[in-house]
């Protein structure tokens, strides 16, 4: 588009009824500028457009500055406050990340306890969750700080806290204990986790 073009398309739109002093937001890809590159030479010093801080270019180095387009603006002006909300999670500070975590196996318990006699606590407070998932012994896992649990039944494990992934990783190590196994269907299953059974090996 022409230079004189725009300067006429942009009047027009000055003399309606509105009389928008400047563009539309979804008219400024149509009359941005050409972009232009500018020289720099080592002599003088130029100041930068991020810290003010003085800049020395070779020669035979040219900068451009480029300017996004009003479409890459606004998706990138989108996705800031979406990876926002899952990343940081600000629905986790108002509602809390929940992991239910259930236990099936014959003789297979769960209890969240105050001390621990294999685990140190790694701060003031910290509860400690003991599993018995068939091992000759039980296994105490410290609970992270800023995690709750609670055993609500004896094979059942509810997780809650407002940081997902530390609540989604402890409940992966508590899982690592006892996966489910596709023969019999025994195991910690996360969040109504299911597992396609096979069939039973004959010899």
């Amino acid at each position: 588009m022409s230079r004189s073009l725009t300067q006429n398309c942009f009047k027009q739109l000055s003399r309606g009824p509105l009389r928008q002093g400047s563009l539309p937001i979804y008219l400024a890809p149509a009359f941005s500028q050409p972009q232009r590159t500018q020289p720099f030479s080592t002599t003088s010093s130029t100041q930068s457009r991020v810290g003010g801080a003085p800049i020395s270019v070779p020669p035979e180095v040219s900068l451009k500055f480029i300017d996004l387009p009003q479409t890459q603006v606004r998706g990138v002006a989108k996705d800031i406050p979406k990876t926002a909300i899952e990343v940081k999670g600000p629905l986790g500070v108002s509602e809390g990340h929940v992991c239910i975590l259930s236990l099936v196996g014959v003789g297979y318990r769960a209890t969240v306890e105050s001390t621990a006699t294999t685990v140190e606590p790694e701060y003031p407070g910290q509860q400690f969750v003991s599993l018995k998932v068939g091992y000759s012994h039980p296994i105490e896992l410290g609970v992270p700080q800023g995690v709750k649990a609670s055993t609500p039944q004896p094979t059942r494990i509810l997780l809650e806290g407002v940081n997902k992934n530390v609540v989604t990783k402890f409940a992966a190590e508590i899982r690592e204990w006892r996966k489910p196994e596709p023969y019999k269907g025994k195991g910690i299953f996360i969040n109504g986790e299911t597992i396609k059974l096979k069939a039973k090996k004959i010899r």
